[in-house]
């Protein structure tokens, strides 16, 4: 039953995050890039504190360590990761799907820093095989250009690429924390805290609300990547961190740019190149190599291998 629930767990936030990309750059459209981000976590961390203080007894971090991770939390996770993001997506060469593969390299990264950082936290050889494999997928789908490599938007997937070394850091990080703070007052003040700092580089960039167009499009955008993506979104995510640990749980970013290319196509009419398709499975490889010893047991519970 709790492989089940992840397992679901997982595919509802691969779908969430892998369609938060179209939505992403949707929004791009009405709003400056950074402060997008930043209104995203200023809705999103008001939200999830009025949950927090719903759902646990004291909704309020307590003492240097819970701070220390909400600090992380807020700084690689929200901050840094969702800068790097937006801007690297107002590029129009970074579309939704080569925006969610190029994150996929976050099980890659993450694996490096738990080196570091979580001893506990090894792959086999065949594990890191598999994560090889996931990387000359995201290079595949991604097409840089070797002759130019300032054009064709690399300098955005740069960005991009920053922001899932962003990520996976926070995600060790927040791993290797030893305290007992909640999951839901640990996403709600990082979103806060994160959203604060978002603003400051957004003023910094000398961006402005004067900048924003308001459409109903814009408020689907905001809302969509707000409520769904940033509130239930991270709620699983941490969930699933605590349970699987960040080499396992950042294996979503494997699974996500199918949800990305199909929202894109759906929605904001992005092309589905071949390279997209054949990158996709790629990483699809990669990723069973990586769980081969999960799918197998998933397989022998529904009488699908002996």
């Amino acid at each position: 039953m709790s492989r089940t629930r992840n397992l679901g767990l997982f595919l509802v936030l691969a779908a969430v995050w892998g369609s938060a990309f179209m939505a992403i750059n949707a929004g791009l459209a009405y709003f400056p890039p950074v402060l997008f981000a930043a209104f995203r976590f200023d809705i999103a961390g008001v939200v999830m504190l009025a949950y927090a203080a719903y759902a646990v007894e004291d909704p309020i971090p307590r003492g240097r360590d819970e701070w220390t991770t909400v600090a992380v939390g807020a700084t690689l996770i929200i901050a840094a990761y969702h800068v790097f993001l937006f801007i690297g997506e107002s590029d129009p060469a970074v579309t939704s799907a080569v925006a969610a593969v190029i994150v996929s390299l976050s099980p890659v990264l993450t694996t490096v820093f738990a080196r570091a950082f979580l001893p506990s936290e090894r792959l086999t050889a065949v594990g890191v095989v598999g994560l090889v494999v996931g990387l000359v997928g995201a290079v595949v789908l991604a097409a840089p250009d070797p002759n130019n490599l300032a054009a064709g938007g690399t300098v955005a997937k740069l960005l991009v690429l920053l922001a899932a070394a962003s990520f996976a850091l926070g995600s060790v990080l927040t791993r290797a924390a030893d305290d007992d703070l909640p999951i839901e007052t640990m996403e709600a003040w990082s979103m806060l805290v994160g959203a604060l700092l978002t603003h400051v580089v957004s003023f910094a960039l000398g961006e402005s609300v004067a900048d924003v167009t308001w459409s109903t499009e814009a408020v689907l955008a905001l809302g969509y990547l707000a409520i769904v993506a940033s509130g239930l979104g991270f709620l699983i995510y941490f969930d699933l961190l605590d349970r699987l640990g960040p080499i396992e749980i950042n294996l979503v970013s494997y699974v996500a740019p199918a949800f990305a290319a199909v929202a894109g196509w759906l929605f904001l009419r992005e092309a589905i190149t071949p390279n997209t398709v054949a990158g996709f499975l790629i990483i699809c490889v990669g990723f069973a190599l990586v769980k081969r010893a999960a799918l197998g047991d998933a397989l022998r519970d529904y009488g699908l291998l002996d």
